[in-house]
């Protein structure tokens, strides 16, 4: 059975990448399993959208500085090594919204994390070829 081991809160570093940052910061703290959460602001973002026909990630380049209204994601394994996987949701000056694929290249201008680390099975992402996606198994962490 998995449960909630520990929470780790922090500010994250002016200038940093956002993805970067969960993804180091989870490593550092040796969380393998959790969920992640982050509220803010960024400079300038990247958000991907997952094309299912052509099976390859869109970049969107939002070069302005954006609200994060929302970024959630979970952090499992990835051919071994912590990966964090994360959607955001990110506000202009006018509210407008613009959502997607947390990618590399999101740089932050103020941001305040939460990740809360669960203990149990492990989850480890691998290649499903129904989506051309690294999932998780259908099991899940508890069965």
């Amino acid at each position: 059975m998995s449960k909630r081991e520990k929470v780790i809160i922090r500010r994250l570093p002016h200038g940093g990448d956002l993805l970067d940052e969960l993804t180091g910061l989870a490593r550092r703290e040796g969380v393998r399993t959790g969920t992640v959460s982050a509220i803010g602001a960024v400079s300038r973002a990247r958000i991907g959208f997952y094309d299912q026909a052509a099976r390859v990630y869109r970049d969107l380049d939002l070069d302005q500085p954006l609200e994060i209204c929302s970024c959630l994601g979970n952090i499992s394994l990835k051919d071994g090594e912590v990966f964090v996987h994360a959607h955001v949701v990110l506000a202009d000056d006018a509210g407008e919204t613009r959502g997607g694929h947390l990618c590399p290249g999101t740089v932050i201008f103020a941001a305040e994390c939460r990740i809360d680390e669960i203990r149990g099975r492990q989850l480890e992402r691998g290649y499903d070829d129904r989506t051309g996606l690294s999932l998780w198994p259908p099991e899940g962490p508890d069965e």
